[in-house]
């Protein structure tokens, strides 16, 4: 890029994208997408199509139904919900990415469950809170989907709203946990005040002092904090509860959720607050079910690109498993 290039540019964030001082956004990272399998994937037998979930906030989703044969292992019995919220920094990927739509698909197979892979609003057009709230409008049309007279066919006739299991990777655990924050305080007419289960894998969290072994160095977290301000559009401070949950151990306490299970890598990012968020929640009044795993050896979302390795392999059962016994 010459100089006159850079002059130009508000942020960069190599090869994920770039913000132009004049407002255009160049995406170089999600971009690729692939089309639901209605009839059935040949490799899973998960079936997938594209919905809108609620028209009046505008919130798509992409959803997946495992085969009859999964669903059919308990008569009688509806499906857990996980409701996914996709990775990519608040920035790139969407449910069509082909990262996430191996992921949820392979998890629909493996729980069984219906997997709602929803879409949101992407900074830096649209700046948070915007994802936020699209997480939160998200559940409460599930929610309401999965009654019988729900005007979503497949949740209502398989979803159970007595299992909802919010779950996301890196920025989209963020905003499972945000999510999970709001139920409790807000609660949702007809629901109530918890999900079942919360999943964050390889969560990004941050803050501005370092915590455990994380990197001292100011350039180095100067990154983190402007990637932050520049996804929030400088609203919310990088100790904001959105971003630190240590910030605000009280709002932390009233999760709205008995189970929760994080996961890590060793070479993540964000381990250090991974490991960090395993220890405060239970110190700040938390009293439910804590599940903690790290993967050795491995970096942040490992499990995405490296998806049939045998550690991303036992990583998915893990998270299958813990969505069971939601």
């Amino acid at each position: 890029m010459d100089a006159g290039a850079e002059l130009e540019l508000e942020y960069d964030m190599p090869g994920v994208l770039r913000v132009h001082k004049s407002g255009r956004v160049e995406r170089f990272d999600g971009v690729e997408t692939v089309p639901p399998c209605p009839s059935g994937d040949p490799a899973n037998g998960v079936a997938s199509k594209d919905v809108v979930l609620d028209p009046a906030a505008s919130i798509h989703a992409r959803l997946y139904l495992p085969s009859a044969a999964a669903a059919a292992a308990e008569p009688g019995k509806k499906l857990p919900v996980v409701v996914f919220f996709h990775g990519g920094a608040f920035f790139v990927h969407t449910a069509a990415s082909p990262l996430y739509h191996r992921y949820c698909a392979s998890l629909a197979a493996a729980v069984p469950a219906v997997v709602v892979s929803a879409d949101y609003r992407l900074a830096p057009e649209h700046p948070l809170p915007a994802a936020y709230d699209d997480a939160f409008a998200a559940l409460k049309a599930v929610v309401g989907a999965c009654r019988p007279d729900g005007a979503e066919p497949w949740l209502a006739a398989h979803g159970d709203a007595s299992r909802v299991v919010l779950a996301g990777d890196s920025a989209g655990a963020n905003m499972a946990h945000a999510t999970a924050i709001r139920l409790g305080k807000e609660g949702i007419d007809g629901h109530g005040g918890k999900v079942s289960g919360v999943a964050l894998l390889n969560p990004y969290f941050w803050g501005k002092e370092p915590v455990g072994g994380e990197p001292t160095d100011a350039g180095y977290r100067g990154g983190f904090e402007r990637a932050w301000e520049v996804i929030c559009s400088g609203r919310f401070g990088p100790d904001h509860p959105y971003i630190n949950p240590a910030a605000s151990p009280e709002e932390w306490g009233r999760l709205g959720s008995g189970r929760v299970l994080v996961t890590t890598a060793e070479h993540c990012w964000f381990v250090e607050r991974a490991r960090a968020y395993a220890e405060g929640i239970k110190a700040c009044g938390w009293d439910g079910e804590l599940q903690f795993h790290e993967t050795k050896g491995e970096a942040h979302v490992y499990f995405l690109p490296k998806y049939d390795s045998d550690t991303a392999v036992k990583e998915l059962a893990m998270v299958a498993d813990f969505v069971r016994r939601c």
